[in-house]
């Protein structure tokens, strides 16, 4: 199955543009008989993969990236095609249309993608009534931001929001300060915002009647010292734990030609040419913190192989988005075997 998505289904599909094929998907995900369909194609045994993270079980360790369904369009889809999680989002308090298209690309040669999306989404009011009419069988998590409008004196704010609508929807949260596509919002990283915001944040999950997980997603472009920040913020504030890594603006290494690049702009680059880094960062989060600080690992995952490495890097669990496009539904399948092949031993 996994030959035929490559070699017939894919070069189909990439004959539309990124956004408008994402686009299609999700309305025929909306029908459940497609999303069965499918899962029947490649299903595979879940017994004994149950894995939890921070008080949740999951019932595998692989999970879809934020960034697919952003307003919880199709959740029931991601149970039927193996996944054991799925993040929604980014959700703003308001909805709003994002950057004007195009503003997604392939970059095929890399096996790669850059979107400036700019958190385009129905607003969190529509998304909260959204999962609450929906069947859920997995885990669903939170992946919250600011309105573009909001400046950052006043981003608080806006994420408490997003935190108090979802709440009784999502499973866990994640605080995204981390994408480059909203003007000055990676500065919300830096150490005294990022301490202010996170302080907020668990002090409102504290009021609530049960305390949900939370999760930072931080960028890969950070250097060692600002990583020791952020595990020392983390560990300050009371933050559960921290999505390694969202996109990176860099453009290092890359077949794609310059000139094609300058055509595409600014964007962040998710895919196979991240998953070094992405990797890297889990490592260097895991061992700096002695392993106390639960890890979703994400980045240029295209293979069982690229998942097993960040787990042993220390990731918990993993996500997939671009490698799920490049490789195929397939790609769950495979990664859950190879980890069930992993932890039941040589036979």
């Amino acid at each position: 199955m996994d030959y035929f998505y490559k070699r017939l289904v894919r070069p189909l599909l990439f004959l539309l543009k990124p956004e408008t094929i994402h686009d299609i998907m999700v309305v025929l995900l909306k029908w459940p008989f497609v999303s069965a369909l499918i899962g029947m194609l490649y299903r595979f045994d879940k017994s004994g993969m149950e894995t939890t993270v921070c008080g949740i079980t999951f019932p595998n360790p692989v999970g879809l990236a934020a960034g697919f369904d952003k307003d919880a369009e199709i959740i029931p889809a991601w149970n039927n095609l193996g996944f054991g999680f799925v993040e929604i989002g980014t959700v703003t308090p308001r909805p709003q249309p994002g950057n004007p298209r195009p503003r997604l690309f392939r970059l095929i040669h890399d096996k790669a993608l850059i979107n400036r999306m700019g958190f385009n989404n129905s607003g969190a009011e529509v998304v909260r009534k959204r999962l609450a009419g929906q069947r859920r069988e997995i885990p669903v998590g939170g992946n919250i931001g600011k309105n573009k409008v909001t400046p950052n004196e006043e981003a608080v704010e806006d994420y408490r929001t997003g935190f108090r609508t979802l709440y009784d929807v999502v499973d866990y949260f994640v605080v995204n300060v981390s994408s480059p596509n909203t003007p000055d919002l990676r500065q919300l990283q830096e150490r005294e915002p990022l301490q202010k915001l996170l302080e907020a944040l668990v002090a409102l999950n504290r009021e609530m009647p049960a305390l949900k997980p939370l999760f930072l997603k931080i960028a890969p472009d950070l250097n060692d010292s600002q990583l020791d920040d952020i595990i020392n913020i983390v560990e300050e504030t009371g933050v559960d734990g921290i999505i390694a890594t969202n996109t990176t603006i860099g453009r290092r290494g890359l077949t794609t030609s310059a000139s094609e690049l300058e055509r595409i702009g600014d964007g962040g680059l998710s895919g196979r040419p991240l998953r070094d880094r992405a990797t890297e960062v889990i490592r260097y989060i895991h061992e700096k913190s002695g392993g106390r600080i639960p890890i979703i690992g994400v980045g240029g995952i295209h293979s069982p192989e690229d998942a097993l490495d960040k787990l042993r890097a220390g990731a918990s669990l993993v996500q997939i988005y671009t490698g799920f496009i490049y490789e195929g539904p397939g790609l769950v399948k495979r990664i859950n075997r190879m980890i069930k092949d992993q932890k039941s031993g040589p036979n």
